[in-house]
Formats: C-alpha cells, structure tokens, sequence
C-alpha cells in the first residue's frame, strides 16, 4: 500500500487558546500614594480590567500568593522597597506575570535598571496618557498571551517526543517510515 504525501490529511491541533477580555484581565497596582493608585485604578476599570490594589510590598505580596495576576503596575520609589526591587522579586516568584513600572522621578539609569535587572516590560512616568496607557496594556496583554501559547505548544510537543519514545520502546521500528522514489510511504502488506 502506498501513502502520498499530502493526500487530503490535515493533522490539526485543537485550539485550547482564547485571547481573554479585559474583564478577565487581572492587574495588581502597587503605590503608596493613595491619590495616584485611586486614580490609576479608575483608569484601568474603566477599560474593563480587574484592579487591585495595594499600598506597600507586603500587602502585594500577599495578594500575588492568594490569586494569579496577568500584570503588576509598581510605583518606583516608596517607603520600604523600590519598585524595581518589588518587581525583581515578583520576576522571580511569578515570571509569568507581565511586569510595568511606574514614577514620578524618571531617570535613564533607573529606566535601564529597570528593564534589564527587573525585566520589567514597560517603564511608565508619571503623570501618565491614559490613551498611551491603553495601548501599552493591549500590547502587554497581546505578548503574554503569545508567551503562554508558546508555554502550552512546548508542552505539547514534549509530551508528544515522550509518547513517540515510549511508542518506539514498546514496537521497535514502528517509527521507521519507508519512502519511494517520489517520497510516498511505502507500507508492508
């Protein structure tokens, strides 16, 4: 029997993967001044997000041990810790968390730092564009879904390498495909 190549046989993989929307998008938001963090938050709901808040490190950190966030907004400078140390450590706790830092005394160094020491996606001064605001969440949130569908299609495709060795161990050769001259299968009859 023989088998042409591209005889009308799709191999597909079922789609698990949804973009979510807004709604279902979960953002933390660390500052320490109340004014800026109300603020933000307003600005945030009304594209639909889901917003907490918190005021200080701790208070986040509790807060990313009890429930997943897609994103995290930090101000830089606070009491306790900076926003780029927060953040380091949310990158290390969380790395599939979507990190963007936020201040009010932007400098180049503290910018630099923050993206290459914090692997923060995006660094924000304050007083903020909301319509830039939108549009860098939307990219954010474009990119991570990008990185989780990656996550998943890795994860497939090791769990098939793994079914496929199993597959060889348990019939030897059955993974062997003889072809002809032209490139169809050749199968024993």
């Amino acid at each position: 029997m023989t088998i042409r190549p591209n005889a009308g046989v799709d191999l597909m993989i079922p789609a698990e993967h949804h973009t979510p929307a807004a709604a279902q998008r979960h953002i933390l938001l660390l500052d320490d001044e109340p004014n800026v963090a109300k603020a933000l938050g307003r600005s945030l709901r009304r594209e639909g997000y889901q917003v907490e808040m918190a005021n200080d490190a701790g208070t986040a950190f509790t807060m990313l041990k009890e429930r997943e966030f897609d994103l995290v907004i930090s101000d830089h400078l606070m009491p306790t810790m900076t926003g780029l140390e927060f953040l380091k450590l949310v990158r290390n706790r969380h790395p599939h968390c979507m990190r963007i830092m936020l201040t009010g005394y932007a400098d180049m160094q503290t910018a630099i730092d923050a993206i290459n020491h914090g692997e923060i996606y995006r660094f924000l001064t304050k007083p903020w564009d909301d319509l830039e605001l939108k549009v860098i969440l939307s990219i954010a949130f474009e990119q991570l879904d990008l990185e989780r569908e990656n996550r998943r299609l890795l994860a497939l495709v090791r769990t098939q390498a793994q079914l496929m060795a199993r597959l060889e161990r348990e019939n030897p050769g059955i993974l062997s495909v003889r072809r002809d001259d032209q490139g169809a299968i050749l199968l024993d009859t």
